[in-house]
């Protein structure tokens, strides 16, 4: 083969990767990688002094109101529970994002 064709082969080869679809997903998985990294970056500080926050002031519950356990549980539950990292899916609107976590009442209801 001479250096003709060897030069039109490889540009012919050059030119169907750039037509395919997998450099826009890859430029898409990179740009959504970098938004859930980003968001990350203040969502899960937030949650997590929302949670410290929370399982203090459900010890304070518990500890004031003699030992009463539901009480303590009513404000620990919604702090401590959802999600504590967002992943592309959350981003994307696939997958709900959850803050805080259901009451014992709204599990029930949605069981």
């Amino acid at each position: 083969m001479g250096k003709k064709t060897i030069r039109v082969v490889s540009s012919g080869l050059f030119a169907l990767l750039l037509s395919t679809n997998a450099r826009a997903d890859f430029a898409d998985d990179a740009g959504m990688g970098t938004a859930t990294v980003l968001a990350n970056v203040v969502y899960m500080p937030t949650k997590i002094v929302y949670a410290a926050l929370g399982g203090i002031t459900g010890g304070f519950a518990y500890l004031l109101t003699g030992g009463n356990y539901t009480a303590a549980e009513r404000v620990w539950t919604p702090s401590l529970g959802g999600n504590y990292v967002l992943n592309p899916a959350h981003l994307r609107g696939q997958e709900q994002i959850y803050f805080s976590g259901p009451l014992q009442e709204q599990q029930r209801t949605i069981r």
